[in-house]
Formats: structure tokens, C-alpha cells, sequence
């Protein structure tokens, strides 16, 4: 690509060096870096990538853009240095346009908020994939190219791998696709340059303040996103959240809403529930789901939402919305035995959802069942949570198990103290803390009585535990599945 054809899309402080020049590759790793290279020298909140412009030149680099100005070391280099106002925006756009540009030529689709968006998106992936679509998928679970799986290392991938698997989405001719947009996604500016064709807002409450440091700041991140839509896009976003007009403040986009309590352009209700299927009810139009849960009754009507706003027919939409499966790790059921508890997995790792995963589950147990919960926090990450997190599980079940999620580089006995602090004496009458996850799942098993079930929050669809430095392979549906076959019943 040449230099001068991508400068115009850039904002620029200051050029050096003759920009009548081609690169063949992008690159943000120094290590990786080839001969004929871009290299975009981000300025990150552990590293400072210009530290390694020395590396890279001597690589072969043609091109770095940065946010510094050329060093006066550099002053006799026959390279292009491009001084930008915003180096992980210019990024953003090098990446667009290195690959011509994908995302204007599919229709995506960005989902938004605390909780659901891993539910959202990928429901969207089975609904228009079952609509005949080819489709792709940007989740925390699992990344897709049509029927092609990736692995997800972040819930939004960096700008150079969301524009090339776009690139590929579009050169396999996939016609949509849905991605998660995640806070940090936004506050880094990795979507600045992709053309959405909508955005979808599910909700906000306490989460990632270890990197936003105020509430209000991770309100403003997710705004970005409205922010950034074009008058061609549409805006659909959940009323019954309070911080839906905010989302909506100047945003130009075409605006839409649903919810349960309000009155709204996607109104769902729960006409019946358990925890093996709900009734609902999407604008007057009934429909029977396996998909379980009041929390997904939002999720669902955000789904029927996008389909009717990017002109699907609504009753083709709600036939093959009842068809739809849960999302691994997300209520995911563990049911071994009429005679044995249930078990459900879920993703909960903010207070939110723990207490919305809770009142659903509590909301379905008969003939005097109990709820059981298994719940930790991450280590090497927002510690203000941890005990309202464990406060929240204490006062919303039977009996809370205190336990290690990923305790990363952090004691787990000084992460299970911290939760423990938000507990009255109340509370820590009926809590246990047990540091060894598979100990305390197995424990919650042991205590379980036929018609009580048992909540496994916070790892989700993870298949592994960091611990230390060390990532162990640890799946909580196959431990609890395993603890629940080898539970003793009386005879």
C-alpha cells in the first residue's frame, strides 16, 4: 500500500521524509517486524512501543507512526515518520484501509453493555445463519469466519485482527456479521474506524473499574460507540436501563428500544417460565423458548430487534428464535439424574449479573428447593466489586460457597477476605469460603438436596484457571457434571 493514499484518513501533526512510499505488512509487535513494515508505535498503559523504534528500523521498518515526534537520533533515517494526534486511532484506521476497507462491505452489527452481549451476538450468529445467511462472529466465546471457529483471546479483538478477519469474512461472502464491543474496545479506540450498521445497548452497571477508575468514565466509554454511529445506522437500546438516553444523547443514528417495563418499539413479556423454557411474548406475538431466564428475556428481544431492523420477516424471526440454543456458559444446565439437583453454569462476574443470574434461578425452584452458589472474583482486577459480589450471592441463596475464580498473581486467601467484608453476620452464618474451586463445587454438590440447584458463577464458558502465572485446564460444567454423578444418595 502506499503511504499517500492512507495519510488523508490520518490526523496528522507532523511528516518526515518523502511519503511517496509502499509498505507490504502492519505491525504493532517490535519482535514480529519485517522489512518493508508499518509500524504503528502505540504508547500502551504497561509498555511505550516507541521505546522499541530503534529495533524496528534496523528490521527494516519504512514507515512508524507515532504519537512522538522524530527523535533527534533519527534525523538521518531515510524512513517515513508520522507524527499522529491519536496513535491507537490511526491504528484503527491503517488497519481499514491495509485491508480495503471490510467493513463497509458487510453488514455489521455491534452489541454493547455489562452483561448479555456474549448471549446477544451469538444468537444473532444462529438466527441468521439459520435465515440462510453466511455469517461471521466477534464474542468472548469463540470468534467465527462463517463456519470457520477462531479462538477469542479478548472480547474485542485488536484493530488489526478485527479488519483482517472482516477481510476474510467478506472475501468467504458472508453478508453480516455481529461482534462484541467491549469498554476497553472503545476507550482504545479499536472500532474508530469501522462502518457499523448498528449498535445494540443491553445494559451498565459496576464492572471494570480497576481500568476505568469511575463509574462515570466506563458509562462514557460505552457512549463512544453511539456516539461514533452514522445517520444510516440504527440505535437499539434497552429502556428499561436508566443510562439508554445517555447512550442516545447526540448520537445520529436511526433509534430504537426495547424492554419489559416501558413502553417500547420491542416489547417483550414473560408469560410463563421455568427452568427448562419460558412463554414470551414479543409485541403480542407469543412464542415458546428452552432459553431460560428473565435476563434473556432482554437478551431475545434485542435479538428479534436487529432482525427486524435490518429487514428480516418477523414471523420467519420468531419461528426460528424458539429453535435457538443457549450459549455455552451462560445458564447452562448440568442435569444428570431426575433424582440428583441441578446444576447451572453461568458467566456471572459482576455484581449485576450474579444478583439477575440469582432472582432468575430462585425465581424457578418448586417443592421447596434450595439455590446453592459457587462464586469467586478475578484476581488482577477490579477489587471494589469483590464484596458486593459476595454480599450479593450471600443475601440471593440458600447456602454461598466463597471460592477462587482466576487468582492470577494475587493470594486467593486475601481475594476471598476481601469478598468476605461485605458480609453481615447474617450473612456469613450460611457462607463458606473454601480457596480450591473444584473443592467448593464439589462441597455445594455434597450439601444438595433432589430439588435445590446449584449456581457455578463466574468462569462461564472457560475451559481453564489462572493461577499464578500458570493457566490449568479446568472446565466448571465437567467438574460439576462429574461431582453430581459421584453424589451419594440415600436410599
Amino acid at each position: 500500500m502506499n503511504l499517500k493514499d492512507l495519510l488523508p484518513l490520518l490526523t496528522i501533526t507532523q511528516v518526515w521524509g518523502n511519503t511517496d512510499v509502499e509498505f507490504f505488512d502492519i505491525g504493532v509487535d517490535s519482535r514480529v517486524v519485517k522489512a518493508g513494515d508499518l509500524f504503528v508505535a502505540i504508547k500502551g498503559e504497561v509498555v511505550d512501543a516507541n521505546q522499541y523504534v530503534g529495533d524496528v528500523v534496523g528490521k527494516g521498518a519504512v514507515v512508524i507512526l507515532s504519537q512522538l515526534p522524530l527523535p533527534e537520533s533519527m534525523k538521518d533515517w531515510n524512513g517515513v515518520w508520522v507524527q499522529v494526534d491519536d496513535d491507537r486511532k490511526a491504528l484503527s484506521f491503517v488497519a481499514e484501509a491495509f485491508f480495503d476497507f471490510p467493513s463497509s462491505k458487510i453488514k455489521l452489527v455491534g452489541v454493547t453493555g455489562t452483561n448479555g452481549k456474549s448471549t446477544v451476538v451469538s444468537l444473532l450468529y444462529q438466527l441468521f445463519t439459520d435465515l440462510g445467511y453466511k455469517v461471521g462472529l466477534f464474542s468472548t466465546i469463540e470468534n467465527r469466519i462463517y463456519n470457520k471457529v477462531l479462538p477469542s483471546k479478548l472480547t474485542t479483538p485488536d484493530p488489526i485482527s478485527l479488519s483482517r478477519y472482516l477481510a476474510e469474512m467478506v472475501e468467504v461472502g458472508c453478508d453480516f456479521a455481529f461482534m462484541e464491543v467491549s469498554s476497553h474496545a472503545l476507550s482504545q479506540q479499536r472500532c474508530a474506524a469501522l462502518q457499523f450498521e448498528g449498535g445494540v445497548f443491553m445494559n451498565i452497571s459496576h464492572d471494570h473499574l480497576d481500568y476505568h477508575q469511575t463509574f462515570q468514565n466506563y458509562i462514557y466509554a460505552k457512549k463512544i460507540f453511539f456516539d461514533q454511529l452514522s445517520a444510516s445506522a440504527f440505535a437499539l437500546v434497552n429502556m428499561d436501563d436508566s443510562r439508554s438516553p445517555i447512550m442516545l444523547q447526540n448520537c445520529k443514528a436511526k433509534k430504537a428500544s426495547f424492554g419489559l417495563q416501558r413502553i417500547v418499539d420491542y416489547k417483550v413479556q414473560i408469560l410463563e417460565e421455568d427452568i427448562n423454557a419460558m412463554l414470551l411474548s414479543i409485541n403480542q406475538q407469543q412464542f415458546y423458548t428452552s432459553i431460560a431466564g428473565r435476563f434473556n428475556a432482554y437478551n431475545l428481544a434485542a435479538v428479534y430487534g436487529v432482525a427486524d431492523l435490518m429487514g428480516m420477516e418477523s414471523s420467519e424471526v420468531l419461528r426460528l428464535i424458539s429453535n435457538l440454543q443457549g450459549v455455552k456458559g451462560r445458564l447452562q444446565k448440568v442435569k444428570v439424574g431426575d433424582q440428583l439437583p441441578i446444576g447451572v453454569v453461568d458467566y456471572a462476574h459482576t455484581p449485576d449479573a450474579v444478583e439477575k443470574v440469582c432472582q432468575a434461578l430462585n425465581a424457578m425452584l418448586t417443592n421447596d428447593g434450595r439455590l446453592l452458589v459457587v462464586v469467586g472474583c478475578g484476581g488482577d482486577r477490579d477489587k471494589t466489586k469483590r464484596p458486593i459480589m459476595a454480599r450479593i450471592a450471600a443475601s440471593n441463596s440458600s447456602i454461598c460457597i466463597l471460592t477462587s475464580d482466576n487468582p492470577r498473581t494475587e493470594s486467593p486467601e486475601d481475594i476471598l477476605l476481601e469478598m468476605a467484608e461485605g458480609l453481615n453476620p447474617v450473612l456469613k452464618a450460611k457462607t463458606f469460603s473454601i480457596v480450591n474451586r473444584k473443592e467448593a463445587i464439589r462441597m455445594a454438590v455434597a450439601m444438595a438436596n433432589v430439588n435445590d440447584v446449584i449456581l457455578v458463577a463466574g468462569k462461564g464458558h472457560e475451559n481453564y484457571q489462572i493461577i499464578g502465572n500458570e493457566v490449568l485446564p479446568f472446565d466448571d460444567a465437567e467438574i460439576l457434571t462429574y461431582a453430581l454423578q459421584n453424589k451419594y444418595i440415600k436410599a
